[in-house]
């Protein structure tokens, strides 16, 4: 077994940082270290230590979809506790490669007590999954297999000083790169109204999203808004009080909101879905869980686009536009976890998985 770390953290230009929202912000959030375990779903509502057990989500139907053999190279994209990564590294076997990513420091040390137990070679890269998969590209590596994970780990929310979860008191910080510049404090200080409203409509789908928007701003004018609890309150306040249990939390969609603006989350996977896709061997196969439809939306029409062959009209006798499918699709429809593991897993209940093969070029896909 090799073992190779490499952090994009240090050493970074200004710029490469933080996602492209905190680009020339000013330092701030209340946040400390964390640890990442098996994805939560997108509110962060749920509380607990940070010494939950790690249950990776939809294991067996990500494994059956990736198919890991020995010899082959794989790229987990969001690594967290490497619950799914433990599993593909005991397939890949002492000829094959596994290079995981991810941007929480302390993911590090879970990955190294992995790398001490595989026998496959592993590799580490500190960073964003765009930073890091433009990276392997400038490196001209190649995979058979790459997989994300995507949203926040247990662990980030279970780790209560993050401050990603409305169900206790905490910092208000939900950087899942502690080292990154703009934290949802500082958001919540700064963003104008009209901002803020955006953020939690489009992020959140909220429908209260203007009001809340006021109420923050009301409120920090008086004193800032530093804790969750402050921010649970402020939420609780501008929405009707008939509302405010309806769908669950009432704060668990302004909280995925922020924390999707914080983090640049879907920034992040519309620049990395092709980034992954390129590095893919012909007969490579791309999979993603997903936890909310923002992500699953873009997962669906990405590897859709891909699949998708003629686009000329139905009326036209001969193909003119000459365009072929690139892939095929694994997953018809979301995989969706079985009832089995929601029991088991409630965290589990809102994740969907996609997959698809890649073609050699010009190839037909089978019937």
């Amino acid at each position: 077994m090799s073992t190779m770390l490499l952090e994009l953290g240090e050493g970074r230009r200004p710029e490469d940082r933080g996602p492209e929202l905190a680009r020339g912000r000013r330092r701030g959030g209340g946040g400390r270290g964390a640890s990442r375990t098996g994805r939560a779903p997108a509110g962060a509502g749920v509380a607990g230590s940070s010494a939950a057990a790690h249950t990776p989500v939809l294991a067996g139907e990500l494994l059956g979809l990736l198919d890991p053999q020995a010899g082959q190279t794989a790229i987990d994209c969001t690594f967290g506790d490497g619950g799914h990564a433990r599993l593909v590294a005991e397939r890949l076997g002492s000829s094959g490669t596994l290079v995981a990513i991810d941007r929480d420091p302390l993911a590090e040390e879970r990955f190294q007590a992995l790398a001490t137990q595989a026998s496959c070679s592993m590799r580490f890269i500190r960073a964003g999954y765009a930073e890091a998969l433009e990276l392997l590209a400038r490196e001209g590596l190649r995979a058979d297999i790459a997989y994300f994970d995507l949203g926040m780990s247990s662990m980030q929310v279970d780790t209560r000083e993050r401050g990603f979860s409305y169900s206790y008191d905490a910092p208000l910080d939900m950087r899942m790169d502690p080292a990154q510049e703009l934290s949802a404090r500082e958001l919540v200080a700064e963003w104008d109204e009209r901002r803020l409203a955006h953020a939690l409509r489009d992020y959140g789908e909220e429908r209260h999203a203007g009001a809340i928007a006021r109420a923050i701003v009301r409120r920090r004018a008086q004193a800032p808004i530093e804790t969750t609890l402050e921010l649970v309150e402020t939420i609780n306040s501008a929405i009707p009080a008939p509302a405010r249990f309806a769908g669950g939390h009432p704060a668990k969609r302004s909280f995925q909101a922020l924390r999707i603006a914080v983090n640049d989350e879907l920034g992040q996977l519309e620049r990395a879905l092709p980034l992954a896709w390129a590095l893919l061997r012909d007969g490579g196969v791309l999979a993603a869980i997903s936890f909310h439809s923002l992500e699953d939306r873009r997962v669906k029409h990405f590897l859709g686009e891909r699949a998708r062959g003629c686009i000329c009209p139905p009326d036209l006798p001969v193909c003119a536009c000459g365009r072929v499918p690139q892939a095929t699709l694994l997953t018809r429809r979301s995989t969706v976890p079985s009832a089995a593991e929601v029991a088991e897993n409630p965290r589990a209940g809102s994740a969907r998985l996609r997959a698809a093969r890649k073609l050699p070029a010009a190839q037909e896909p089978s019937a």
